[in-house]
Protein backbone atom coordinates (compact mmCIF):
# COMPACT_ATOMS: atom_id res chain seq x y z
CA UNK A 1 0.00 0.00 0.00
CA UNK A 2 1.04 3.27 -1.02
CA UNK A 3 1.50 6.30 1.47
CA UNK A 4 -0.45 8.23 -0.41
CA UNK A 5 -3.39 5.72 0.24
CA UNK A 6 -2.27 5.47 4.23
CA UNK A 7 -2.67 9.08 4.24
CA UNK A 8 -6.19 10.80 6.18
CA UNK A 9 -9.12 11.46 4.16
CA UNK A 10 -8.30 15.75 3.79
CA UNK A 11 -11.16 17.36 6.67
CA UNK A 12 -9.82 21.50 5.26
CA UNK A 13 -8.60 22.47 2.87
CA UNK A 14 -7.61 26.34 2.31
CA UNK A 15 -7.02 27.02 -1.82
CA UNK A 16 -5.03 30.38 -2.72
CA UNK A 17 -7.26 32.06 -0.38
CA UNK A 18 -6.26 36.17 -0.60
CA UNK A 19 -7.59 37.93 2.62
CA UNK A 20 -7.20 42.13 2.89
CA UNK A 21 -7.55 44.69 5.88
CA UNK A 22 -9.14 47.52 4.02
CA UNK A 23 -7.10 48.21 1.08
CA UNK A 24 -3.91 46.10 2.44
CA UNK A 25 -2.79 42.45 1.19
CA UNK A 26 -2.55 40.35 3.99
CA UNK A 27 -2.37 36.80 2.75
CA UNK A 28 -1.31 36.09 -0.63
CA UNK A 29 -2.61 32.88 -2.47
CA UNK A 30 -2.34 30.60 1.09
CA UNK A 31 -3.20 26.97 0.89
CA UNK A 32 -2.90 24.50 3.31
CA UNK A 33 -4.75 21.18 3.93
CA UNK A 34 -5.54 19.17 7.27
CA UNK A 35 -6.19 15.38 6.87
CA UNK A 36 -9.05 14.04 9.37
CA UNK A 37 -7.47 13.50 12.68
CA UNK A 38 -4.18 15.32 11.83
CA UNK A 39 -3.24 17.97 14.00
CA UNK A 40 -1.25 20.50 12.17
CA UNK A 41 1.04 23.89 12.97
CA UNK A 42 0.92 27.11 11.21
CA UNK A 43 4.45 28.85 12.75
CA UNK A 44 5.65 32.32 11.99
CA UNK A 45 6.80 35.61 13.39
CA UNK A 46 4.35 37.79 15.06
CA UNK A 47 2.33 39.67 12.39
CA UNK A 48 2.75 37.65 9.23
CA UNK A 49 -0.86 36.22 8.97
CA UNK A 50 -1.37 33.37 10.99
CA UNK A 51 -4.21 34.92 13.36
CA UNK A 52 -5.63 36.27 9.95
CA UNK A 53 -5.48 32.98 8.53
CA UNK A 54 -7.98 31.34 11.27
CA UNK A 55 -9.95 34.20 11.11
CA UNK A 56 -10.38 33.28 7.25
CA UNK A 57 -11.49 29.94 8.25
CA UNK A 58 -14.18 30.89 10.70
CA UNK A 59 -15.45 33.65 8.51
CA UNK A 60 -14.39 36.49 10.65
CA UNK A 61 -12.89 37.86 7.45
CA UNK A 62 -13.56 36.80 4.33
CA UNK A 63 -11.12 36.11 1.80
CA UNK A 64 -11.61 38.19 -1.20
CA UNK A 65 -10.12 35.25 -3.77
CA UNK A 66 -9.73 31.20 -3.22
CA UNK A 67 -11.45 28.29 -1.17
CA UNK A 68 -12.05 27.04 2.23
CA UNK A 69 -13.53 23.71 2.61
CA UNK A 70 -14.57 21.44 5.35
CA UNK A 71 -15.23 17.70 4.27
CA UNK A 72 -15.69 18.78 0.89
CA UNK A 73 -18.59 21.93 1.45
CA UNK A 74 -17.44 25.01 1.08
CA UNK A 75 -16.99 28.11 3.51
CA UNK A 76 -16.36 31.63 1.96
CA UNK A 77 -19.14 33.27 1.91
CA UNK A 78 -21.20 31.41 4.78
CA UNK A 79 -21.36 33.76 8.15
CA UNK A 80 -19.59 32.42 11.44
CA UNK A 81 -22.78 30.99 12.95
CA UNK A 82 -23.07 28.59 9.56
CA UNK A 83 -19.26 27.54 9.62
CA UNK A 84 -19.51 27.25 13.41
CA UNK A 85 -22.74 24.89 12.98
CA UNK A 86 -20.61 22.96 10.51
CA UNK A 87 -18.18 22.32 12.96
CA UNK A 88 -15.09 24.16 12.73
CA UNK A 89 -14.77 26.05 16.67
CA UNK A 90 -12.09 28.73 17.38
CA UNK A 91 -10.37 29.49 20.21
CA UNK A 92 -8.95 32.68 19.96
CA UNK A 93 -6.01 33.68 21.68
CA UNK A 94 -8.36 36.10 24.19
CA UNK A 95 -9.56 32.58 25.15
CA UNK A 96 -13.38 35.11 25.59
CA UNK A 97 -14.31 33.32 28.42
CA UNK A 98 -17.26 34.81 30.14
CA UNK A 99 -15.40 35.70 33.40
CA UNK A 100 -18.54 37.03 35.78
CA UNK A 101 -19.58 33.70 35.35
CA UNK A 102 -18.29 30.52 37.23
CA UNK A 103 -16.29 27.75 35.66
CA UNK A 104 -19.47 25.99 36.20
CA UNK A 105 -21.63 27.79 34.30
CA UNK A 106 -19.64 28.64 31.76
CA UNK A 107 -19.24 24.59 30.35
CA UNK A 108 -23.02 24.77 30.90
CA UNK A 109 -23.42 27.28 28.81
CA UNK A 110 -21.80 25.96 26.20
CA UNK A 111 -23.03 22.62 26.60
CA UNK A 112 -27.15 23.98 26.13
CA UNK A 113 -26.27 26.86 23.26
CA UNK A 114 -24.30 23.33 21.41
CA UNK A 115 -25.76 22.88 17.88
CA UNK A 116 -25.35 19.13 18.47
CA UNK A 117 -23.39 17.19 21.38
CA UNK A 118 -19.91 17.07 21.76
CA UNK A 119 -17.93 15.80 24.69
CA UNK A 120 -20.28 14.75 28.28
CA UNK A 121 -19.42 16.96 31.23
CA UNK A 122 -17.63 13.86 32.81
CA UNK A 123 -15.59 13.48 29.96
CA UNK A 124 -14.46 17.13 30.22
CA UNK A 125 -13.71 16.67 33.93
CA UNK A 126 -11.57 13.31 33.06
CA UNK A 127 -9.27 15.52 31.05
CA UNK A 128 -9.35 18.52 32.81
CA UNK A 129 -9.44 17.46 36.52
CA UNK A 130 -8.12 20.94 37.53
CA UNK A 131 -11.47 22.50 36.22
CA UNK A 132 -13.29 20.46 38.00
CA UNK A 133 -11.36 21.53 41.06
CA UNK A 134 -11.83 25.20 40.19
CA UNK A 135 -16.31 24.49 39.32
CA UNK A 136 -17.27 27.54 41.64
CA UNK A 137 -14.77 29.54 40.84
CA UNK A 138 -15.55 32.49 38.62
CA UNK A 139 -13.58 32.99 35.01
CA UNK A 140 -12.15 35.98 36.90
CA UNK A 141 -10.64 34.09 39.80
CA UNK A 142 -8.61 31.25 37.82
CA UNK A 143 -5.10 31.81 36.61
CA UNK A 144 -3.99 31.86 32.94
CA UNK A 145 -3.63 28.36 32.28
CA UNK A 146 -6.81 27.41 33.48
CA UNK A 147 -8.53 29.96 31.28
CA UNK A 148 -7.21 27.99 28.58
CA UNK A 149 -8.04 24.81 29.50
CA UNK A 150 -11.81 25.97 30.11
CA UNK A 151 -12.09 28.26 26.51
CA UNK A 152 -10.66 24.83 24.94
CA UNK A 153 -13.30 22.56 26.94
CA UNK A 154 -16.25 24.91 25.78
CA UNK A 155 -14.72 24.10 21.99
CA UNK A 156 -15.34 20.53 22.75
CA UNK A 157 -18.70 20.23 24.64
CA UNK A 158 -19.64 20.71 20.85
CA UNK A 159 -19.52 18.38 18.31
CA UNK A 160 -16.59 19.86 16.46
CA UNK A 161 -14.76 18.56 13.19
CA UNK A 162 -11.93 21.11 13.25
CA UNK A 163 -10.52 22.31 16.12
CA UNK A 164 -8.60 26.39 15.32
CA UNK A 165 -6.14 27.17 18.31
CA UNK A 166 -4.79 30.50 18.52
CA UNK A 167 -1.83 30.90 20.57
CA UNK A 168 -3.14 28.36 23.06
CA UNK A 169 0.35 28.83 25.51
CA UNK A 170 0.69 32.78 25.24
CA UNK A 171 1.91 34.03 28.38
CA UNK A 172 1.66 30.15 30.44
CA UNK A 173 4.32 29.58 33.20
CA UNK A 174 6.40 26.02 31.71
CA UNK A 175 4.32 23.79 33.71
CA UNK A 176 0.92 24.69 32.40
CA UNK A 177 2.49 24.99 29.02
CA UNK A 178 3.36 20.99 29.36
CA UNK A 179 -0.40 20.73 30.41
CA UNK A 180 -1.64 22.13 27.79
CA UNK A 181 0.33 20.55 25.36
CA UNK A 182 -1.41 17.03 26.63
CA UNK A 183 -4.54 18.45 26.73
CA UNK A 184 -4.24 18.60 22.63
CA UNK A 185 -2.33 15.22 22.50
CA UNK A 186 -5.95 14.14 24.58
CA UNK A 187 -7.53 16.25 21.73
CA UNK A 188 -5.82 14.16 18.60
CA UNK A 189 -6.08 10.76 20.49
CA UNK A 190 -10.37 11.53 20.68
CA UNK A 191 -9.97 12.11 16.36
CA UNK A 192 -10.17 15.87 16.77
CA UNK A 193 -8.63 17.51 13.91
CA UNK A 194 -6.76 20.68 14.72
CA UNK A 195 -4.76 23.54 13.54
CA UNK A 196 -2.50 25.40 15.74
CA UNK A 197 -1.11 28.94 15.73
CA UNK A 198 1.52 28.89 17.81
CA UNK A 199 4.74 31.22 19.19
CA UNK A 200 6.46 28.46 21.39
CA UNK A 201 8.07 26.84 18.43
CA UNK A 202 9.56 23.62 20.71
CA UNK A 203 5.50 23.24 21.97
CA UNK A 204 4.42 23.63 18.83
CA UNK A 205 6.63 21.05 17.25
CA UNK A 206 6.12 18.41 20.18
CA UNK A 207 2.24 18.03 19.48
CA UNK A 208 2.24 18.44 15.48
CA UNK A 209 2.11 15.70 12.79
CA UNK A 210 2.83 18.31 10.07
CA UNK A 211 4.08 22.23 10.20
CA UNK A 212 3.23 24.94 7.70
CA UNK A 213 5.67 28.33 8.31
CA UNK A 214 3.91 31.70 6.85
CA UNK A 215 6.49 34.48 6.04
CA UNK A 216 4.81 38.08 5.22
CA UNK A 217 1.11 36.51 4.11
CA UNK A 218 2.97 33.70 2.02
CA UNK A 219 3.26 30.01 2.69
CA UNK A 220 7.06 29.11 2.91
CA UNK A 221 7.13 25.47 3.77
CA UNK A 222 5.75 22.51 4.62
CA UNK A 223 6.83 19.49 6.62
CA UNK A 224 7.03 17.28 9.63
CA UNK A 225 8.42 19.18 13.02
CA UNK A 226 11.46 16.67 12.47
CA UNK A 227 12.46 18.86 9.42
CA UNK A 228 11.75 22.21 11.45
CA UNK A 229 14.29 21.03 14.30
CA UNK A 230 16.88 20.34 12.29
CA UNK A 231 17.05 22.82 9.50
CA UNK A 232 19.04 25.75 11.31
CA UNK A 233 18.94 27.93 8.72
CA UNK A 234 14.74 27.90 8.06
CA UNK A 235 14.39 28.34 11.37
CA UNK A 236 16.61 31.90 11.50
CA UNK A 237 15.02 32.76 8.58
CA UNK A 238 11.40 32.45 8.76
CA UNK A 239 10.85 31.93 13.27
CA UNK A 240 14.08 33.71 14.30
CA UNK A 241 15.47 30.69 16.31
Amino acid sequence: MTAAALAPATRLRVEAINTYYGDSHILRDVSLEIGAGETVALLGRNGVGKTTTLKSIVGWLRPRTGSVTLDGRELVGCDMMTIARAGVALVPEERRIFTNLTVAENLKLAQVTARAPGWTLDHVYEKFPRLRERLGNKGDEISGGEKQMLSIARALLQDVKVLLLDEPTEGLAPLIVREVESVIREIKAAGITTLLVEQNLYSALAVADRCYIIDQGEIKFEGTPEQVRSDEELRRRYLHV
